[in-house]
């Protein structure tokens, strides 16, 4: 069982390799809630994320025969680190099974620590099963991700934290992928005190939880397709549902689209970097009603390639009418791209990238065709400038953005 001795013991143990994460109150995330919102910070861990706190409390917990044999996992990334970081630590071999997608900063990190990775399967479930195999054919110790009390407790020592530095919390938020982080902290966080409400956020193409919940026991979905990699689990774990079933207070749901204004949103505002399954507490704070409300959002890592971060910026951008294209047709004579490039001016809009495109008709005369993209506050502001190169005649027609 979890038991509140545990909790205090993993919440002393993972000290010894965690950063503090102090909560960090967020005036933009407040305003439109009317409540009070902080944040987590757990991308501010040494290795990226909060998963350290299992790995290492549960290797705590094995005998000296079991850590000698050696330790296997499997992983989307984030556990991959925490398990070679707090086996470097007690000195053990680590063999990590990964998924083929997983970004490549996260399997670097996870050999810098010195252990062994092998690329399995295309979502951490088949990466899991190759684990399994491979635990049972060189007797390595397996250390589950999530479905694990022990590895649940450690995870669990972030409500000891949030508690202690804020006593008065009403809401504590934690993402779900197999359910080890919400099944430990909405399980000491209603030991510690139960009138906080405890809230599960799963990626809608990803919510294996809430189907266990519909379905009374953990189901297989047939797919979980997410940009949220650390949380593309397609079965919750069997020994920590009946803990989630009890502690949990709602679970909802988040569209891989909310994830990309979010992303641009804690850039922007709190200068932080997060992973999309980090960014789930905060895209689901506008479900719920927390004015007058104190809560804390976990931010569960911020291992991100700078590839997807690009990526994601892009979109984002795009997403938010702060970066949009048009055509428009000329006539193919002197002048006219200074009285476009003058009209956008004008308007307080700024020319990102042009293309010139003399072809579009066989009569250039008639008309050479202009795709311009820029950059603008906001959609209103895209409006008026899209009004006034209406007004100056060129029939602007909005088109696919694209910065590469």
């Amino acid at each position: 069982m979890m038991t509140l001795e545990k909790f205090e013991q993993a919440s002393e143990l993972v000290k010894k390799v965690t950063n503090p994460t102090k909560l960090v109150y967020s005036e933009y995330l407040s305003q439109p809630s009317g409540g009070k919102i902080y944040l987590k910070p757990e991308n501010m861990q040494y290795t990226g994320a909060y998963k350290v706190r299992g790995a290492y409390y549960k290797i705590s917990t094995l005998s000296e025969e079991e850590r000698g044999k050696g330790l296997i996992t499997a992983s989307a990334g984030n556990h991959a680190q925490g398990v070679a970081y707090a086996a470097q630590k007690y000195g053990c071999k680590a063999t990590i099974v990964m998924p083929t997608v997983t970004p490549l900063i996260k399997v670097n990190r996870t050999k810098s620590y010195g252990a062994d990775v092998i690329l399995h399967g295309d979502v951490y479930d088949d990466a899991c099963d190759h684990a399994l195999k491979l635990a049972e054919e060189n007797g390595y110790t397996f250390v589950h991700p999530f479905d694990d009390l022990d590895v649940a407790t450690g995870q669990g020592s972030i409500a000891m934290e949030i508690v202690q530095e804020l006593p008065t919390v009403d809401y504590i938020l934690a993402p779900i992928g197999g359910g080890g982080l919400i099944s430990g902290v909405s399980t000491l966080a209603k030991m510690l005190n139960p009138k906080i409400k405890v809230i599960g956020v799963e990626p809608a193409q990803a919510a294996s939880m809430t189907a266990a919940l519909a379905e009374g026991a953990p189901v297989t979905l047939p797919s979980a397709n997410t940009i949220a990699d650390g949380t593309a689990v397609k079965r919750v774990g069997e020994k920590i549902f009946p803990y989630v079933q009890e502690n949990v207070d709602q679970i909802v749901t988040v569209e891989d689209d909310e994830l990309i204004g979010v992303f641009l949103d804690l850039v922007e505002n709190h200068k932080m970097v997060v992973e999309n399954s980090g960014l789930l507490t905060v895209a689901a704070l506008k479900q719920l009603d927390l004015k007058g409300k104190k809560a804390v959002a976990i931010l569960s890592g911020g291992n991100m390639d700078v590839i997807t971060m690009s990526s994601i910026v892009q979109h984002g951008l795009i997403q938010r009418d702060r970066i949009f294209s048009v055509s428009v047709l000329l006539p193919d004579k002197p002048g006219e791209l200074v009285r476009v490039a003058s009209t956008i001016a004008d308007a307080q809009g700024n020319v990102i990238k042009l293309e010139h495109n003399q072809f579009v008709s066989t009569n250039r005369n008639a008309a050479v065709e202009l795709r311009i993209t820029m950059e603008a506050f906001g959609t209103e502001h895209k409006h008026e400038i899209m009004q006034a190169l209406e007004d100056e005649g060129f029939r602007p027609r909005e088109i696919g953005a694209k910065l590469y």
